[in-house]
């Protein structure tokens, strides 16, 4: 399998967000929130950006705290953190200003301890440099953000990601794939993933793999007839299955 980045309708989905927050009115509504269930492809997607963009990954430990937090910043951007807290925080500031770098916070609910303290920080980075700001959460993070106004107010667009469509597996079948794979092949992939980015690659490993064994360069339907393309351990709890 190529290992390569498909834009899928949910990557222009959140390329559509960034442009919203570019082209924002308050320059405080900086924040684009990005949600959705897991394997959907949030993280891949965002990460494909902030290496276009040149912006700062970063994922939310559990207990993330502000000093924590700018560590983490300063040895990116290559800030000596042998100083006083205040005035590290203050380099800082004035180095994301200068170079208007993005920052991305992964996994954005692990940052909401203490009455979401990382947040306060960040928002105070993005309200003084003035540069964007994607967090990157569940499905849940609406709800969990809405209690924190200072932040919430300043979250200028939402992205929800989607199931990917047929569409979508036709895209990923025809650019990762080294075999040839027939359109009754994609679709039993886009019906068996239930949606999820991380399924349909799952079964499209699943496939090339059955290509291997077999020595074929075309994967027809007969060919995956009756088999399980990808598992999805927690559909079989809700369904009372036996493991």
């Amino acid at each position: 399998m190529r290992h390569q980045f498909v834009k899928v309708s949910n990557y222009k989905r959140f390329r559509a967000g960034i442009t919203q927050i570019e082209a924002r009115g308050a320059m405080e509504a900086s924040m684009l929130l990005v949600t959705g269930p897991a394997g959907r492809g949030k993280t891949s997607t965002v990460d494909q950006w902030a290496s276009e963009a040149n912006a700062i990954f970063l994922r939310a430990p559990v207990n993330w705290s502000p000093h924590k937090l700018e560590l983490d910043l300063a040895d990116v951007l290559g800030i000596d953190t042998n100083q006083r807290s205040r005035d590290l925080f203050a380099k800082i500031i004035r180095e994301f200003a200068r170079q208007q770098t993005p920052i991305v916070i992964d996994e954005v609910q692990n940052a909401l301890a203490n009455g979401a303290a990382c947040l306060e920080h960040i928002r105070d980075i993005s309200d003084l440099a003035e540069m964007p700001v994607v967090l990157i959460g569940m499905e849940d993070i609406k709800t969990k953000l809405a209690r924190h106004m200072q932040i919430a107010s300043r979250i200028g667009a939402v992205v929800e990601f989607q199931p990917i469509t047929q569409d979508d597996c036709t895209l990923i079948c025809r650019d990762l794939a080294e075999v040839r794979i027939a359109p009754e092949v994609v679709a039993e992939v886009h019906a068996q993933c239930d949606g999820r980015m991380r399924l349909a690659l799952n079964a499209l490993a699943a496939i090339e793999q059955l290509a291997k064994r077999n020595g074929k360069t075309e994967v027809a339907a007969a060919d995956i007839a009756g088999m399980r393309l990808c598992e999805d351990w927690q559909r079989n709890i809700k369904r009372g299955a036996r493991p």
